[in-house]
């Protein structure tokens, strides 16, 4: 009998696993002994945190992050195929969106065997929820390019496509760049375009907040480096 790909979600948020992670994936955890992590230290932190095993030691880990060789991932899903469950776990949030666990369930779903997600903090779903912008279309567009330039050029182009689609255009972005991203987007877009800063979500410094881009360059704001989703609609 093959093993199951479980996606095993993770905070978003420091020290928040009590309010965010359900009984059902401590549950599952139970009777799964592989796992494939982003980093090895975190993972074992919060496998520990959780208090689901006598020992962490009893576990087996392998690396999964975006440096893996995609000729590799065969090896790394054997468990399944010994019979064995395995865990993908992200380094934060859910698995696979945003995040190399993809090129796991990509394998899973090639070979045959059961992938079953896990219920989990989702910082882009939470971030759009709580933007009061269009949740029927929207799209994710990772992380916007560093140079300025560029990140003017791709700004006003996906503006134009929310303007033409009604579409919500998600970021996200590395904490120490949120002022740079922030400062992309209020001086590219739009006066009337409405853009979302959501910060920290799930956190005790959690804010979310939606305003038109006018209203944002009349109170300049300076944001803390803390994890960030970025969402605007023309």
């Amino acid at each position: 009998m093959s093993g199951k790909l479980y996606l095993i979600p993770t905070t978003i948020a420091d020290n928040t696993q009590q309010q965010v992670i359900p009984n059902q994936v401590k549950d599952t955890l139970a009777g799964i002994k592989h796992f494939l992590a982003e980093d090895l230290r975190t993972a074992r932190r919060y496998l520990s945190s959780l208090k689901v095993y006598p020992s962490i030691e009893e576990l087996q880990f392998e690396v999964l992050n975006k440096e893996t060789p995609t000729s590799t991932i065969a090896q790394l899903m054997q468990p399944l195929a010994n019979g064995f469950n395995l865990g993908v776990i992200s380094e934060s949030g859910c698995p696979g969106v945003a995040d190399p666990g993809a090129l796991a369930v990509a394998y899973a779903h090639a070979h045959g065997f059961q992938v079953v997600p896990l219920v989990g903090p989702s910082s882009i779903l939470l971030a759009l929820m709580a933007s009061g912008l269009n949740g029927q279309q929207f799209a994710f567009n990772g992380y916007l390019p560093v140079d300025a330039n560029e990140a003017s050029k791709k700004i006003k182009e996906l503006e134009r496509e929310s303007k033409l689609k009604n579409q919500t255009q998600i970021f996200i972005e590395t904490p120490y760049r949120n002022n740079a991203v922030f400062k992309h987007l209020v001086n590219n877009l739009n006066a009337d375009t409405r853009l979302t800063v959501a910060l920290d979500i799930t956190g005790k410094e959690e804010v979310i907040s939606t305003r038109s881009v006018s209203i944002w360059k009349s109170k300049p704001t300076e944001w803390p480096k803390a994890p960030a989703v970025f969402l605007f609609l023309a």
